[in-house]
């Protein structure tokens, strides 16, 4: 779907959905990270709420391992808005990606097991008590947590989340915005559903990057004061960005912890396995970690280099991508490729998805994709993993592909 323009500039837009979000929904809760993208949605969508002597929530999740200037930050909002926010920030036991480590592939943010080692304690006020939220269970994964919030804080009725990404950061952020097999609310492709009765809005959906700091000059607003430590280590504004700690795009940025907090770099290599790993490997190029073009070891294909890793990988998480890739090569079996796929391909094809190959395989490996996202999978949830292993152990012996009851 081509770009269009509005023939309006991209803050009065925002404005406008923003006031059209308060007109239209009986709930409304702000996702907020505390990086650039939410701080400038969270200052124009409280500029509403004022006007309008409204409240609304303000949910975010505290990852432990955050850099102290973010958490500051995020400090200085609640405080800043505290007239009108309803403050939930999220301190439980939530399981993420860690794609630093083979031997961990998740790891959990305030692991009661793990406590000891923990790099800072809780926020005063922070939500810490694992029976606040009536749907929530300890190691609850992040993806589940998020829409369950969201279908708890509507309360039954009509409500929006307001969630700060912009269609120019990747391909995936472009396809939320411009996929027109979403279920949005009066065909704003600026929404989507995510539960019976809430919509996530994204109203800063078509800035670029020089918008959102234009903005924040313009108008004085507050910011995270990781992004200048990010410019003085001669970061591009373009780059810079604040997320969880250990996905596959945030352990790019390992490093600055380094440099910003050398004495919580120590704690978070004791902390999470992998760490200084992935911090020492995440913007080389090459298989070391899968960035970039990777180079096959002498003697391999894409195919046996695939089966090289798996049988180097510890054989729990193995058999997890043993699963995954199974199922891979089972659906791209339906759709013409009956003999098994291809080694590689036409790079831009592999990357749209449009086919198959070994070498996206290894990617996917190299880059400790867990949940093989890369392969067009999305994550099972948790209290329903141990069926799908039963189901999936059925069906490798019933396709002899990866059959568990032989040696791979």
């Amino acid at each position: 779907m081509p770009k269009r323009g509005l023939g309006i500039d991209v803050l009065t837009a925002a404005k406008q959905r923003i006031e059209w979000t308060f007109d239209n929904f009986e709930r409304i809760y702000i996702s907020f990270s505390a990086g650039k993208d939410s701080a400038v949605m969270l200052h124009l969508v409280m500029d509403e709420a004022r006007k309008r002597n409204r409240k609304i929530g303000c949910f975010f999740i505290d990852w432990e391992c955050q850099i102290g200037l973010t958490i500051n930050f995020a400090r200085e909002m609640y405080e800043m808005y505290k007239d009108n926010i309803e403050p939930y920030w999220v301190a439980l036991p939530i399981k993420t990606w860690n794609a630093c480590s083979q031997i961990e592939p998740e790891w959990t943010a305030w692991d009661n097991e793990k406590k000891g080692l923990w790099v800072r304690q809780p926020e005063p006020g922070s939500i810490t008590d694992m029976s606040f939220f009536p749907f929530y269970y300890e190691g609850m994964p992040f993806e589940e947590f998020v829409p369950a919030f969201g279908e708890w804080y509507a309360q039954g009725q009509k409500c929006a989340a307001f969630v700060g990404i912009r269609a120019d950061e990747s391909l995936n952020r472009f396809r939320t915005i411009a996929s027109g097999k979403k279920d949005t609310i009066e065909g704003k492709l600026w929404t989507t559903r995510v539960v019976e009765q809430v919509w996530n809005v994204y109203p800063i959906y078509d800035w670029n990057t020089k918008d959102i700091w234009t903005y924040f000059a313009r108008y004085e607003k507050p910011y995270n004061q990781l992004y200048d430590r990010m410019h003085q280590a001669g970061i591009k504004i373009s780059q810079m960005r604040i997320c969880e700690p250990f996905g596959d795009e945030a352990r790019k940025g390992l490093w600055l912890y380094q440099v910003v907090e050398p004495a919580m770099w120590a704690k978070v290599c004791l902390r999470v396995a992998g760490a200084n790993t992935g911090a020492l490997y995440s913007t080389e190029k090459g298989a070391v970690l899968g960035n970039h073009h990777i180079a096959l070891p002498t003697g391999h294909t894409y195919s046996s280099f695939a089966l090289h890793l798996l049988n180097t990988m510890p054989p729990k998480t193995a058999d997890h991508y043993k699963d995954k890739l199974a199922v891979y090569i089972k659906w791209w079996a339906k759709r013409g490729y009956a003999d098994g796929i291809p080694d590689s391909v036409d790079a831009r094809l592999e990357a749209q998805g449009k086919v198959p190959s070994w070498r996206k395989v290894v990617k996917t490996f190299l880059k400790n994709d867990y949940w093989c996202k890369g392969l067009g999978f999305s994550p099972t949830k948790s209290n329903a993993y141990q069926k799908y292993k039963e189901l999936m152990a059925r069906r490798r012996k019933e396709w002899n592909i990866f059959n568990p009851e032989k040696t791979a």
